[in-house]
Order: structure tokens, then C-alpha cells, then sequence
């Protein structure tokens, strides 16, 4: 029997780093058209990246529809894929222009993103828009969280809420005085406990060094780097006193799977009303090649 196969060229890149085998690793496929999303799930699982990125580059419009995965589902937002793809798209499509801006189809909406050619690197910052801030965790929901984060109330740090924000994937933030180290995720249906509060994941945040960590809701897989959590923590450091807006946020992540990693957040206007949060992120380029998926 004859199989016929749908050629694909990928990109990987390592994403809020400049620098290659740090970061962020994700695989990007700059011209997905006609690969179904059945087979976009297979080959993410394939590439085996936290996330991977596959879009449909119109001639004919300006917006870059854009599908991306994890190893388990299609997500309707996420960070990283969305600041490494742009700069992919600055690779292949405005290498002789130093600045470039896009604009990316995704299920949550229009995220406009501009990148920006570096020595040997890509800067990517893409527009967030205003965060939304969701249900405040009672004291019935911080316990059983904290539980199934092996924490408990003494790492909290004080006077800020455990909250889910988003800006587009909405996380349950949790800030801690101290014991990051000991976060983890232990247990058996840790996104139902989530789903209580609207939480779709958990970002886990040391205030003190302004470091996150954050995984899937089996706990098997901790992320790198988080761009998708990146604004909402920015938001709510602003909303909560923590932070100035109009002034660069550094965040940090990834030091406990060894791949330290910055994140950059800029939040607009004032403490009581947020217009806009702008992640970005530096990205280097690592490989190229081709996968020759099976039509189906």
C-alpha cells in the first residue's frame, strides 16, 4: 500500500533566552496548511516539546492563524509559542528589516506582537490587552491547594490574595514568602480542584526573588518558562502594590529544571485599572529540519 506523506519544515528555538540550550525549547511549523489538528496533536507528541506551534500564513491577509499544543490538548492561548513563532516569521519573512509587527489568529483572539533582530538573536513583545481578575480563593480553597502543592499556610506571603487572573489562559496564582523549592504538584486531580475557581493551571510564585514555577495538572512536567503566566503575575503585582506600571517587570523561571530563563513584563496604567500588560522575551534560534507526517 502507498502512504502518502505531507512534507513539513519546523523550526526549533529556545524562547526567553538569547541564548541556545536555555530557555524556553519549542518547535514551530511556519506553513501548516492542510495538516489537520488530529495530526498537529500527533506531532507535537512526536517532537515531545512542552508546547509546539503550527500556523497558515495568508498572502492575502495580514493575520497569521496560529494552532497551538501541548503534549495532552490544543490550548487557546499560550506565551512562548506565540513570541517564538513571531520571530520565526522575522526569520523568514522581514530578515532585512530590523522591526517587525504581526498579528496572531488564535482561539482567544487577535494577539498583536512585534519583534525585533538582535546581534545574533530575535526580541519578541506581544500585547496581552487587560488582564481579568477572577474569584479570590477562600479559606475552604487555599487549603486543599496548598495540600496538593505540598505547602501549607506559613509559606503564603502576606496580605495578597491567592487569586485566579488571566490574560488569556487563567491561572491560580499562589505567592509565596519562601519555599518554592518545596512546591509540587501531589495530587490525583489537581485541575477539578483548580476548575473551582476557574483556574485552567497554578503559577507558584516566590515574591522575594520574583521566581515562578508552574506544571501540568498531573505534576509531571514542570515548565520553563511561562508566558502566559508572565502577564497575569505582572498584572496582579501591580494591581497589589508589589510593582510599578510603566516600569520593566523581571520575572525569573526555570532555574529548577535547569534552564534559567527572564521574562520581561510591562504593565500599563494604574493599580485600579490595568489597560494593557506587554510580555517579551528574547529568542534564539537552534535548529531547522523536516517531518514527513502521513496524509490522513
Amino acid at each position: 500500500m502507498n502512504i502518502e506523506y505531507h512534507r513539513l519544515a519546523y523550526r526549533h528555538v529556545d524562547v526567553f533566552s538569547k541564548n541556545p540550550f536555555s530557555g524556553n525549547g519549542l518547535t514551530v511549523f511556519p506553513d501548516s496548511n492542510g495538516v489537520s489538528v488530529q495530526m498537529m496533536q500527533l506531532i507535537t507528541q512526536e517532537m515531545r516539546q512542552f508546547e509546539s506551534i503550527f500556523l497558515k500564513v495568508q498572502p492575502s491577509s495580514s493575520l497569521i492563524q496560529a494552532s497551538i499544543f501541548t503534549m495532552e490538548e490544543e490550548l487557546d492561548f499560550a506565551g512562548h509559542p506565540v513570541l517564538g513563532a513571531a520571530c520565526v516569521l522575522h526569520e523568514h519573512m522581514a530578515e532585512n528589516r530590523q522591526e517587525a509587527e504581526w498579528q496572531f489568529h488564535l482561539t482567544s483572539g487577535i494577539i498583536p506582537v512585534t519583534t525585533r533582530r538582535q546581534e545574533n538573536w530575535y526580541t519578541a513583545t506581544m500585547e496581552q490587552g487587560r488582564p481579568i481578575f477572577g474569584a479570590v480563593a477562600s479559606q475552604e480553597i487555599q487549603s486543599p491547594v496548598l495540600e496538593a502543592l505540598n505547602l501549607s499556610h506559613e509559606f503564603l506571603y502576606e496580605n495578597v490574595p491567592m487569586q485566579m487572573v488571566s490574560t488569556g489562559l487563567p491561572y491560580l496564582l499562589v505567592v509565596l514568602k519562601h519555599g518554592l523549592e518545596q512546591a509540587r504538584i501531589i495530587h490525583s486531580d489537581f485541575a477539578g480542584l483548580l476548575a473551582q475557581i476557574g483556574a485552567k493551571f497554578v503559577y507558584v510564585f516566590d515574591l522575594p526573588t520574583m521566581e515562578g514555577r508552574t506544571w501540568d495538572n498531573a505534576g509531571r512536567v514542570e515548565d520553563i518558562a511561562t508566558g502566559s503566566a508572565a502577564g497575569p503575575i505582572g498584572a496582579y503585582l501591580v494591581r497589589y502594590g508589589k510593582a510599578q506600571a510603566g516600569q520593566d517587570i523581571i520575572l525569573h523561571q526555570g532555574s529548577f529544571v535547569g534552564r534559567p530563563s527572564q521574562i520581561t513584563v510591562h504593565v500599563t496604567g494604574t493599580s485600579d485599572a490595568i489597560t494593557s500588560v506587554q510580555v517579551s522575551g528574547d529568542v534564539a534560534m537552534v535548529a531547522s529540519g523536516v517531518i514527513d507526517p502521513p496524509v490522513r
